[in-house]
């Protein structure tokens, strides 16, 4: 594996401030949990964590993202009440409780976004996950097109860096051309197995992380996937759907 320091960009002095090509991460949004895991990068679910733990990770070098749907509502997070019946749109299909939201409504959405970014911020996070980006290729409710999201997450990304928070792109690999130069890193699932990991090379172009998961992937595939992902600079983990503890990386080269 050639090494490439992928750097995630901008980053305010703190424990963990690079990563290189294939650098370990996992992404733990559901129960069981390991914080413990040897990796350089996590990603949680603020609901799920208390500052000590995030200061206990930072301390040991890892680097914090902290989950947050910007795309969806969630009728199990506290904040479900302040959420104008106006700006939620249909179910999200496959996802019980999970309605979309209609993100041109940037009056009503960004102070909600902006409290939970700060939510984040307080806790010690280092950088925050906006979650379901792609309203405008999904059955939302609302006439959303590709400007509205650029538009909207342009507007999240002032907003997480005024508060010295890294933001990165999920998934829209369509839009990776007008985000990529607006954010820090990026989230990807399923990119190698749908073909689509090309679309945010940009990232690794530019000193950024790409952070990738792939979703029950036997053990005889993962050998493969670990080479292409190791030759493309792609930090890869494979997981579960439930996002928990369970998983797998790439062995280091």
């Amino acid at each position: 594996m050639k090494t490439i320091t992928i750097l995630l960009a901008g980053l305010l002095p703190m424990p963990c401030q690079a990563q290189t090509a294939g650098a370990p991460w996992d992404w733990q949004l559901s129960e069981p949990f390991n914080l413990n895991i040897d990796v350089q990068t996590l990603d949680l679910d603020p609901d799920s964590v208390s500052a000590t733990d995030v200061a206990a990770l930072r301390a040991r070098g890892v680097f914090t993202i902290c989950y947050i749907s910007v795309g969806t509502i969630e009728d199990w997070r506290s904040d479900v009440g302040s959420f104008p019946a106006g700006v939620v749109g249909l179910p999200y299909d496959g996802w019980p409780g999970e309605n979309f939201l209609d993100i041109r409504n940037l009056e009503a959405l960004l102070p909600l976004m902006q409290a939970r970014f700060q939510a984040c911020a307080d806790l010690g996070f280092d950088a925050v996950e906006p979650d379901n980006m792609d309203v405008h290729v999904n059955a939302s409710g609302f006439d959303i097109t590709a400007d509205d999201t650029v538009r909207y997450v342009s507007a999240l990304a002032d907003i997480a860096h005024g508060m010295g928070l890294r933001i990165g792109q999920k998934n829209v690999p369509d839009l990776t051309a007008r985000l990529e130069p607006l954010l820090d890193f990026v989230i990807t699932e399923g990119c190698l197995a749908d073909g689509w990991c090309a679309d945010v090379a940009a990232y690794a172009a530019h000193g950024k992380a790409i952070l990738a998961a792939e979703y029950e992937v036997s053990e005889t595939a993962r050998a493969g996937l670990c080479a292409t992902a190791q030759a493309a600079g792609i930090s890869l983990i494979f997981k579960e759907y439930d996002l928990d503890a369970r998983g797998a990386r790439c062995p280091r080269a």
